[in-house]
């Protein structure tokens, strides 16, 4: 699409914005375990780590002039729920 900016590089990267993938890998790993605390702790942490990621990205995304329109249609929510989370108060 002309005009639009482009929200994702050409080639894939390990570790992007200090979420290291090793690190999710194991974190996913984890959640299935068959201890259910260990799972509850592993699930918890790749919450915090992916709203923290999720965080960093929006911001870039705005940085890149992408609209709350987009943004929300990347992530599947309304602009009104995006620019709520992440707009300045």
């Amino acid at each position: 699409m002309p005009g639009q900016p482009r929200l994702t590089e050409r080639r894939a990267s390990i570790r992007v914005d200090d979420v290291d993938d090793g690190a999710l890998r194991t974190l996913a790993g984890d959640a299935g375990s068959p201890d259910p605390l260990v799972a509850l702790r592993a699930v918890a942490q790749m919450r915090r780590e992916l709203d923290r990621h999720e965080a960093t990205v929006v911001r870039r995304a705005r940085n890149a002039n992408a609209s709350w329109q987009l943004i929300a249609l990347c992530l599947g929510v309304t602009k009104q729920a995006v620019h709520k989370k992440y707009g300045r108060a």
